[in-house]
């Protein structure tokens, strides 16, 4: 048990909890010490989260008793359309499509700090990043977990000269107990902190991604086929960070906020609360307990396929997905003595009628596992909830020459197809809508007040990552 005072912050990573705990000791708030944590992921942590990626970032602030949320969710090229991850007329192989210029969103996260800070932190963004420049130039050792995550990409690694040369030093794995160092990832920190974030999305950092994504710098003799992607230094201008007011449902007498969409989390989560909140599990047995949670996670899966996109392209009717009235007549569908049909049929949150199953079903689209979370708190109350993601674990593969970082594959959370033809798929890519004039983003399934992708850890990574995805 670890006791104190003045606020707190928990990740995944040692070190980066520590770059946290250092902002808020110099008198940083929740919102300050939550970037420079993430900022510190992006070290130590770097196949999982990074500012070649995006997230969802959650604040309470106490003095007013509310909650906000950042989208920082990546975006599709603007000339991005529906067959996107199309060839011949089928959809590419998933291994295919991940290590590729195709997967490569927008990325959000830089975005996504200095919104924050601008918002409601008290620091700057060069501040907030130094402990994180230090640990990149100086280095965290390495753990067991971080080699293994290596060794599990390690055929892909090997192929992108760039990332075998940071990842595969000599062409081997990282030691168990030896320094990785990210100098590359040093200059790149301190680039945006004496710049700014336009150093990325108007900058010569930026003209460095997008000629990364558009001609993957792959090993000519490796063989492998990394597909170009087609983003512009107009898709990085036009990013917005965009303010959602987020998800809010009760369960058993607590308000539970978070993501909405273009995040399904929020929504998600919420309709398998409410399914649940008439059924008595206090007297529950194991077994009926988790067959309750289980089939409530089913129904709210199937809704969210059939309803869930970027609400700028799509009517997404996040009141009645959260409404009490339409769980009730999807909770009567399940029962104690049997399991629901798989795919199961979505319901129609505008018109609930109990018990009707619906007869059109969709199979449920690839999820991965592969994220990480943070959370800070500081002495004045306030809290920050923050999921960030490159998304497959070691995400595209490919690293930006000479800066040090992993771009995400993204955009591999879109459909690349419709699961089934007769049931609309909100999820699907497509380009710029001159109506809304921004590019669309897929959806996720982060709730934005989940935990990490792996349980935290004082010295020692486990070997494991449970699911971070409701």
């Amino acid at each position: 048990m670890a006791v104190g005072h003045g606020g707190a912050v928990a990740s995944v990573d040692q070190d980066a909890s520590a770059a946290g705990i250092e902002v808020l000791k110099k008198g940083g708030n929740a919102v300050d010490a939550a970037v420079a944590t993430a900022a510190a992921l992006g070290v130590s942590e770097p196949y999982s989260a990074g500012i070649g990626g995006g997230g969802y970032f959650v604040y309470y602030d106490a003095k007013s008793r509310t909650v906000r949320s950042l989208d920082g969710r990546e975006t599709a090229p603007r000339t991005a359309g529906s067959g996107l991850f199309l060839e011949n007329g089928k959809p590419l192989p998933f291994a295919d499509a991940v290590t590729s210029g195709l997967a490569v969103g927008t990325p959000g996260t830089p975005a996504t700090w200095q919104e924050a800070l601008d918002s409601w932190g008290s620091r700057s963004l060069g501040t907030v990043l130094k402990p994180a420049e230090r640990l990149a130039r100086h280095g965290f050792t390495v753990d067991e977990t971080f080699r293994s995550q290596t060794a599990s990409n390690q055929a892909r690694f090997a192929d992108f000269p760039d990332t075998a040369r940071l990842f595969l030093p000599g062409g081997k794995l990282p030691v168990v107990g030896s320094t990785f160092k990210n100098p590359d990832l040093a200059r790149t920190y301190a680039e945006l902190g004496d710049k700014g974030v336009d150093a990325l999305y108007d900058g010569k950092l930026g003209r460095d991604l997008v000629r990364t994504v558009n001609k993957p710098p792959v090993d000519p003799d490796s063989g492998r086929n990394a597909r170009p992607g087609d983003l512009s230094m107009k898709d990085l201008r036009g990013y917005e960070v965009k303010r959602r007011t987020p998800t809010k449902t009760s369960y058993r007498g607590l308000d539970v906020y978070s993501m909405a969409p273009s995040s399904s989390g929020g929504t998600t989560v919420g309709e398998a609360l409410n399914i649940l909140e008439r059924t008595d599990l206090s007297e529950a047995t194991r077994t009926r307990y988790l067959h309750r949670f289980i089939e409530a996670s089913r129904i709210a899966f199937a809704d969210r396929g059939r309803w869930v996109g970027d609400p700028a392209f799509e009517d997404v009717p996040k009141k009645e997905l959260l409404s009490q009235k339409y769980a009730d007549s999807r909770a009567c569908l399940i029962k104690d003595d049997a399991v629901l049909k798989s795919p199961l049929a979505p319901g129609d949150p505008r018109d609930p009628v109990p018990c009707r199953a619906g007869d059109k079903a969709a199979p449920t689209t690839y999820e991965g596992e592969n994220t990480t979370h943070l959370t800070a708190a500081d002495k004045w109350g306030n809290v920050v909830a923050y999921t960030l993601t490159i998304e497959q674990t070691g995400g595209s593969g490919i690293t930006v020459p000479g800066r040090g970082f992993l771009l995400n594959n993204e955009l591999t959370d879109f459909s690349f197809a419709p699961a089934n033809p007769a049931v609309h798929d909100p999820n699907l890519p497509g380009p710029a809508s001159a109506r809304v004039r921004r590019s669309r983003r897929p959806s996720s399934s982060t709730s934005g007040t989940g935990r990490s992708s792996r349980s935290a850890r004082p010295a020692a990574r486990p070997s494991s990552r449970p699911s971070c995805r409701p």
